[in-house]
């Protein structure tokens, strides 16, 4: 599995146990900043980590800014992403499991360091159940394709 991870200036501190969370799992990652404490525009992250994996140039994409809204909305503006803010370890299983989100997206301003390591660990670790539930994912991209 190889992973682009990003984060705007609200989101750096978990950006970088992100990575450190992937170097001890052996995942290959493209880091893609952003390395500044002053403000800058969290679309031109998000939108660059979700091109990336909508292209298949990466396998799924791990998101942060302040609350993880921002980062979500503009990743899921790209055909072929499904983007997922989570803040608890349920809703990271149940998006792989029932959603294949291809993306985590996540606030370092709404969790903490700790927890945010625990849901990426579970949400990077998770397989998707398909079944029923590909049939769902597959009307939500046949919408995409039909109407985007």
């Amino acid at each position: 599995m190889k992973v682009a991870i990003a984060s705007d200036h609200g989101g750096i501190s978990i950006r970088k146990e992100m990575i450190s969370l992937m170097k001890e799992m052996k995942i290959d990652f493209i880091d893609l900043g952003c390395e500044c404490e002053t403000s800058v525009d969290y679309p031109d992250y998000a939108l660059t980590v979700a091109e990336k994996v909508a292209k298949g140039e990466v396998d799924r994409g791990i998101l942060i800014c302040g609350t993880g809204i921002g980062m979500s909305i503009a990743a899921n503006k790209v055909k072929g992403v499904r983007c997922a803010l989570v803040h608890d370890t349920f809703s990271a299983k149940a998006t792989r499991e029932h959603n294949d989100s291809n993306i985590l997206a996540m606030g370092e301003r709404v969790i903490g360091s700790g927890l945010a390591r625990e849901i990426a660990k579970i949400w990077l670790t998770t397989s998707f159940e398909g079944g029923r539930h590909a049939n769902r994912v597959k009307k939500v991209t046949d919408y995409e394709e039909a109407y985007i």
